[in-house]
């Protein structure tokens, strides 16, 4: 089989060497003789480059760009309304991209200067692609990867709609290294709060950036051949009353290599395909760039479709089922580019902290959507020491009967302060030492008790009030961010009433930690209030507390430490017919759902021994797949692979 690919930038290269790699005979065909550098550079998520670096595996050849680390959402003003963590993304100039591929790609199979013209045909299929220079490349499959004004595609599927054009953006790339040392990972960007205006800046390289400037047309436009003084002079008006850092990138900047690129759209095709010819990238689907996907889609395509040729004999069935696959991602990128457009054309509409980041990427929960038949409010704190040791048994349960329990996490308030506390043996902090040396022993998960005495915590109303600032925002990242807090505590001797510590545990969580903070400064506050009255009503004196209720308003609690079987017990009882799941114990499979456990956590959780967890856990380290924090009672082991 020989496949002719229509267009030699990323989304043809990619699909070329991915084919060249499987001994398919390929050859791309490119419309311009030497590289172009429009396009400047763009975002990239692992799923993209991981395919890359696949492709230079055995080579020298090094994948270029710089790792993005954390979204920064501010106001014309430099008032900043968002601040997330980016995961696994990257910004790689087009032109460093694109001379990747060529250096991978044999020069022999690629063919410069061909501008396609139509197929030729012999019995309904295309035996041929001519060029307008003359030249012919005859082959058994088409692909087309000639970009969102594709030629193809309007050959094998006629023309398409296109969404008008509301949106422009100015691109370009401009050099400061005192910049580049401040925003050293960071995507910020600025936008007005009272019309379509944006401003972004993304490092590509230590003292790089690219940038660009989205305006609505509505309210300025600047002539698309304007000379690179005009254009200078328009972005300068339109961001006078922006922050000093967006003029200090700009004097930097030669507008000279800087473009005006009109933003557009069309929906999602029926199929990406007619006979042997079909579409891959922005020739078979076109989304908006506030999604920032479309290098990374293209690059998934060339991979989808590679597998469907190799594992499918029909060509036409395997360009179906390539189809199939891709176009559920293809449609929520288009919608969400639609929406994204949307906000930024009508910014008094939204609330900053409501602003969608698309840059975000999360496991989806397939227990999620499905009705839960057990309704299970679980009373805890994050300071409770028999709350950290109840963990393995709920991570268990969500595993086991995550199809018929929905857990609902509330505060308990465990210490308001030590004015009046006395619980027990314990009436001071000094008393809480021995008492998590004790829990410790008895079930084998680490805590270390000298922060009692070396710095005690006044309450523990401070990290329950920004649990339901995280939980506001997202209940499965707020989870997480629970978990992080109690490991600071139980593990790191972090006292977790300081703001300072709260906010980078959301943070390294992927919350918004500018959100999180104002919300634990207002709406929290009430939310912790409510959790506090539902507990006083429910007559919730011990933690944990574990109300289970059926559909049939059965219920029955749990209170204190209880074993796992005791658990299971009540579920069967709630509902009798409850099968059990039976899920992956892996030890690859469990760090990849679980970004840290202890020791004990994952012997429970993978039915192994003591001695057999302590060999797997050191051997996983020595590999690289895990690492490591030491407390003085025990380790806890933190994965390189968790998905969150």
């Amino acid at each position: 089989m020989k496949v002719v690919i229509i267009g030699g930038g990323v989304a043809g290269l990619t699909l070329g060497l991915l084919l060249k790699k499987n001994n398919i005979e390929v050859v791309v065909n490119e419309k311009f003789k030497e590289m172009t550098t429009r396009g400047h550079a763009f975002l990239m998520h692992i799923d993209g480059w991981s395919i890359l670096n696949e492709l230079n595996a055995n080579t020298e050849i090094c994948l270029p760009g710089e790792e993005i680390g954390a979204f920064s959402l501010n106001r014309q003003d430099g008032k900043q309304v968002k601040r997330q963590k980016l995961n696994l993304w990257r910004c790689i100039k087009r032109k460093d991209l694109v001379q990747f591929l060529y250096d991978l790609f044999p020069k022999e199979q690629l063919k410069t200067g061909r501008t396609f013209s139509h197929f030729i045909y012999e019995n309904g299929k295309a035996i041929a692609a001519q060029f307008t220079n003359g030249e012919v490349e005859y082959g058994d499959v088409f692909v087309g990867a000639d970009g969102g004004n594709s030629a193809v595609r309007e050959a094998i599927l006629g023309a398409v709609t296109y969404t008008p054009v509301e949106v422009k953006e100015v691109v370009g790339i401009c050099t400061n290294e005192r910049l580049g040392a401040s925003h050293q990972n960071i995507f910020t960007k600025y936008q007005s709060c009272t019309r379509g205006l944006s401003f972004g800046m993304i490092p590509v390289s230590e003292k790089d950036f690219v940038w660009f400037m989205q305006y609505s047309v509505a309210e300025a436009d600047c002539d698309q051949g304007c000379s690179p003084e005009e254009l200078k002079a328009f972005c300068n008006y339109q961001l006078a009353d922006f922050p000093p850092v967006v003029t200090e990138l700009l004097a930097n900047n030669d507008f000279s290599t800087s473009y005006i690129w009109n933003t557009r759209d069309f929906g999602l095709l029926p199929k990406f395909h007619a006979d042997n010819v079909v579409l891959i990238g922005d020739a078979a689907h076109l989304a908006l760039p506030f999604t920032s996907a479309g290098t990374t889609n293209a690059i998934l395509d060339a991979k989808k479709l590679t597998e469907k040729l190799l594992s499918l004999d029909d060509v036409e069935e395997a360009f179906e089922a390539y189809y199939d696959e891709r176009q559920e991602d293809i449609k929520k990128h288009i919608y969400l580019g639609r929406e994204l457009k949307e906000l930024f054309l009508n910014p008094l509409s939204v609330d900053g902290d409501k602003m969608v980041v698309p840059l975000i990427s999360k496991r989806e929960d397939k227990d999620a959507h499905t009705e839960k038949l057990i309704d299970i409010q679980y009373f805890t704190d994050p300071i409770c020491s028999t709350c950290w040791v109840v963990q393995p048994l709920l991570r268990k349960l969500k595993l086991e009967y995550g199809a018929y329990i929905k857990i609902d996490y509330r505060m308990g308030g465990l210490l308001p302060s030590w004015d009046e506390y006395e619980r027990g043996s314990i009436s001071k902090p000094s008393d809480v030492a021995p008492h998590w040396e004790e829990v410790c022993m008895i079930h084998g998960i680490p805590l270390d008790g000298d922060i009692w005495i070396e710095d005690p915590l006044p309450s523990s109303y401070p990290p329950s009030i920004a649990f339901k600032a995280a939980q506001m925002q997202d209940a499965d990242l707020a989870l997480l961010f629970l978990r992080r807090i109690k490991e600071m505590l139980f593990l790191e001797k972090i006292n977790i009433v300081d703001m300072a510590y709260l906010e980078k545990a959301a943070f390294d969580v992927g919350l918004d930690s500018a959100r999180f903070v104002h919300d634990y400064e207002n709406k929290a506050q009430e939310a912790f209030r409510e959790d506090l009255i539902l507990a006083q009503n429910m007559q919730v004196g011990v933690l944990p507390t574990l109300i289970f209720t059926n559909l049939e308003n059965e219920q029955i609690i749990s209170k204190d430490y209880q074993e796992y079987e005791y658990l299971e017990e009540i579920i069967h009882k709630l509902v009798p017919k409850a099968q059990k799941r039976t899920f992956n114990t892996d030890p690859v499979f469990l760090f990849t759902n679980f970004s840290t456990m202890t020791s004990k956590e994952f012997s429970f959780l993978s039915s192994r021994d003591m001695e057999e967890t302590n060999h797997i856990l050191a051997d996983l380290f020595d590999k690289g797949f895990i690492d490591k924090y030491e407390s003085k009672n025990g380790i806890i082991w933190k994965s390189k692979l968790a998905n969150y």
